[in-house]
């Protein structure tokens, strides 16, 4: 009988699809280092490949030591599959966001759409405020542009409802400027 399946858990720290193909070539360093490693002479010194806290903290969420073979092979397909199959949605900012701000999106987005699901984070400064989002079949505009844009109507009524009031005195503005 075999073990029942354990699901990938991706750490909130592996975003975008790039932090996958990263894990995976510090993954293929450490796995020929220490394939290396076994060859050299007992006693020699040797220095263990760089590696990411995000690597480590992926092997720990999905309980695999990178120091076994096994584990590793298994660690490499989880991320071969994640990055052929893993569900991407591009999302633009009109500025570069917080990674606190992308953390919340990413987890609100695995817990409701997908729980491997990668962004791909872009800047479009033609949007104002507010952000694009796209997957493989949908795209929504979610700027202050699109917005404006959508309400227009709305908009140009309302300025001109506002420009055809008696302009108000402001009282506070008025005793600012006595002396």
């Amino acid at each position: 009988m075999s073990e029942p399946k354990q699901p990938i858990v991706l750490p909130v720290s592996v975003t975008e699809l790039r932090n996958v193909r990263q894990l995976l070539r510090e993954l293929e360093d450490v796995d020929e280092f220490l394939r290396q490693a076994a060859l050299r002479k007992a006693g020699a010194s040797i220095n263990l490949p760089k590696t990411t806290d995000m690597l480590h903290e992926f092997a720990e969420v999905n309980r695999l030591n990178l120091l076994q073979p096994l584990d590793r092979a298994k660690l490499a397909r989880l991320l071969e599959n994640l990055s052929t199959g893993a569900p991407v949605v591009h999302i633009s900012f009109a500025s570069d966001p917080s990674s606190a701000f992308i953390a919340k999106i990413l987890a609100w987005f695995r817990e409701y759409v997908h729980p491997l699901l990668l962004l791909q984070i872009g800047l479009q400064p033609t949007i104002a405020a507010g952000c694009t989002l796209r997957t493989d079949s949908k795209y929504f505009d979610l700027s202050l542009r699109a917005s404006l844009l959508q309400n227009r109507q709305l908009l140009i009524a309302a300025l001109t409802k506002l420009g055809q009031q008696p302009v108000r005195p402001n009282p506070a503005a008025q005793q600012g400027t006595k002396a």
